[in-house]
């Protein structure tokens, strides 16, 4: 298999990473969280309110916990918005609904452990990177996979619908992916396990972050010791948006000065 940036094992982790000051965020759209982003409600920011499309379902970046929106991403999407003087909405939706929401103006910046790529960059623009994600393989305990090379013997790997797992699991083997003939996407992470633990796949490739939190809740699983792919996250704005993009970006460089990201990092992840 092409040796797509697979690299030693990051020794950060545990179940949650972090950003200071979980702010509270406005809940308000409660059919947001049913997952249909394009469906019928249009968020469009107003001059007081800074909308984040982001899904949910992706501890330790961003997840719901009660009524509230916590997480990584959360908590620097809270910090930009501080920055700006404006209110934090969060619209939760399909994680492949997110771009979408962004071209159309439906959301104004997307933060949800979002990985920079070229065809996503034809779509949107970028901000400077915020943290690096690891790709990593879940498998039963039991299993006979113990790196990437064995996923190309006739395995069905199991990912996110829309994630860089997706993209990199069904490019081509040429390209170092396994064919879209191996690969089922499921709408969230927590699916893709399930089908992992009922024998509709053999693996599960997705975010090292959430993949610890997954295998802690249910037993059985693991995390292989090789990483598949490692990648920048950053944030999203409509392209041409140089204003946000700006404003973005001054904040980004604040918070890792003055140690506020780090110590968000660390509130989230702790070291092993």
């Amino acid at each position: 298999m092409k040796a797509k940036k697979i690299v030693a094992l990051v020794a950060a982790a545990a179940m949650v990473l972090s950003m200071a000051a979980c702010g509270s965020t406005d809940n308000s759209s409660s059919d947001a969280k049913d997952g249909s982003a394009a469906a019928e409600t249009t968020k469009t920011s107003d001059s007081d309110t800074l909308v984040m499309a982001t899904n949910a379902t992706f501890p330790p970046y961003e997840y719901v916990d009660g009524e509230e929106y916590k997480g990584i991403d959360i908590e620097i999407a809270q910090a930009i918005a501080d920055a700006m003087g404006k209110k934090l909405e969060v619209d939760d939706i399909d994680f492949d609904s997110i771009i979408p929401a962004i071209t159309t103006g439906k959301a104004d910046m997307s933060l949800a452990g979002m990985t920079v790529t070229d065809e996503r960059k034809e779509n949107v623009d970028f901000s400077d990177s915020y943290a690096t994600g690891v790709q990593v393989i879940i498998v039963p305990e039991d299993s006979d996979i113990t790196g990437p090379d064995d996923l190309a013997n006739d395995k069905m790997i199991g990912v996110q619908q829309g994630t860089t797992g997706h993209i990199y699991c069904s490019d081509t083997p040429k390209n170092g992916g396994f064919g879209e003939d191996h690969v089922t996407a499921y709408p969230n992470g927590a699916s893709a396990i399930q089908a992992l633990q009922t024998g509709k796949v053999d693996a599960v490739v997705i975010d090292n972050e959430p993949a610890k939190a997954f295998v802690a809740e249910n037993p059985g699983l693991k995390i292989l010791d090789t990483e598949y792919v490692t990648e920048d996250y950053a944030i999203a704005v409509k392209k041409g948006n140089t204003e946000l993009l700006d404003q973005i970006n001054e904040t980004l460089a604040k918070l890792k000065a003055d140690g506020t990201l780090q110590s968000i990092i660390d509130k989230y992840i702790k070291a092993e």
